[in-house]
């Protein structure tokens, strides 16, 4: 198997990926999806900006709407912003999502023709690694989304790190992944108690390993990106 990094925001033009990509966005948008599948939400429609999204959202019936703009605050007159700490208490059985965020759901749209398309994040890591493996992949590609001119990115650096770790078989622990995933510069800025739209609880979800055992894996559904 061979792995590769793509780094979304210094991409200039969408390079040829015809295998596996991995899209990573650990603060927040996909521990926020995982959370949003483990409470039950039937299915999750990543939208890329905001007025597809609400545009999107008027031809369903019912759904719920989650979404932030770049720097982490919610997207005024949806449901909920990006926050895994307070959709973890939300009734969202068998509902209809649509999601539009600054990075994880761009990454999925820039790369939606890959062969094999991943949502991950730490809360899901060990169980998309057993996926891809399950799919015979050849090649991976992870692609760090949270990267931007004023944070390192290293959440994802380190997600990635530790998808690939066991998708080569290495005996690895995962308490130097969340080291660094808390020590990140967004990590701190949750820590830092200073960013009323990046509460601690948030950082305290998505730095817990393996806390969800599924995989997210995207399909294209009549012209539509869906993480089920």
């Amino acid at each position: 198997m061979k792995f590769s990094r793509l780094f979304l925001n210094r991409l200039q033009n969408q390079p040829v990926v015809t295998d596996t990509v991995v899209v990573i966005d650990v603060l927040r948008s996909f521990t926020s999806a995982a959370v949003m599948l483990a409470r039950g939400a039937r299915a999750i429609y990543p939208v890329e900006r905001i007025a597809a999204a609400t545009a999107m959202l008027a031809e369903m019936p019912q759904p719920l709407s989650v979404g932030a703009v770049g720097g982490g605050d919610p997207v005024p007159g949806f449901d909920f912003g990006n926050s895994p700490s307070q959709l973890m208490h939300a009734d969202l059985a068998g509902r209809q999502v649509v999601m539009t965020t600054a990075a994880g759901v761009r990454g999925l749209q820039r790369f939606r023709q890959a062969r094999r398309l991943f949502a991950a994040s730490l809360v899901c890591a060990r169980a998309t690694a057993e996926a891809i493996r399950a799919t015979g992949a050849d090649e991976v590609c992870f692609v760090i989304t949270g990267e931007w001119v004023d944070r390192d990115g290293d959440e994802d650096i380190a997600c990635a790190d530790y998808i690939e770790a066991l998708l080569r078989g290495a005996a690895v622990a995962p308490e130097d992944f969340v080291q660094r995933v808390r020590l990140s510069d967004f990590g701190q800025r949750f820590t830092a108690g200073t960013w009323p739209n990046l509460p601690l609880a948030d950082l305290d979800i998505a730095a817990q390993p393996d806390l969800f055992t599924f995989a997210m894996p995207v399909r294209r559904e009549g012209g539509h990106l869906v993480i089920r």
